[in-house]
């Protein structure tokens, strides 16, 4: 995955991968996350952002226009979002998978992490390239 590859070699992502989405203006989800690196292990405090169904991420949570992301997730490559504290031995750990790829993050909060992971695992139904809109199925709906 061209984006995950770009973000571990610490290589900005294409322009491309975000064009037409203005990521600075209501977000469908917004916070502070702690990013595990894919090649290098460190953890980094990163402000992500979830909108049109990219998951980018920033150094500070001051993003504007001219922001340039750090990385980019299309969640529609995107297979599954679940919890990982016990593949990582850390609360409020989670995890996105890919076909190729996992990448995982911690949360400040079990409120958080829970959060995260219904609107990511709600943005990989609505952009999945399976499902057509008439099947999408909305998550906030009460019943």
């Amino acid at each position: 995955m061209e984006s995950l590859w770009r973000s571990a070699t610490f290589q900005a992502p294409n322009p491309e991968e975000y064009s037409g989405i203005e990521f600075w203006s209501n977000p469908e989800r917004a916070g502070w996350l702690t990013k595990q690196g894919d090649y290098i292990k460190t953890w980094r405090r990163r402000w992500f952002v979830l909108k049109q169904g990219k998951l980018l991420w920033f150094k500070d949570p001051k993003v504007t226009r001219f922001s340039a992301p750090r990385g980019v997730i299309p969640v529609s490559n995107c297979l599954t979002v679940k919890g990982a504290e016990d593949v990582l031995n850390k609360p409020f750990a989670f995890e996105v998978s890919t076909s190729q790829d996992t990448m995982y993050f911690i949360a400040d909060s079990e409120k958080e992490k829970e959060d995260w992971i219904n609107s990511v695992g709600r943005s990989i139904v609505q952009h999945s390239r399976s499902v057509t809109d008439s099947e999408v199925v909305d998550y906030d709906v009460e019943r």
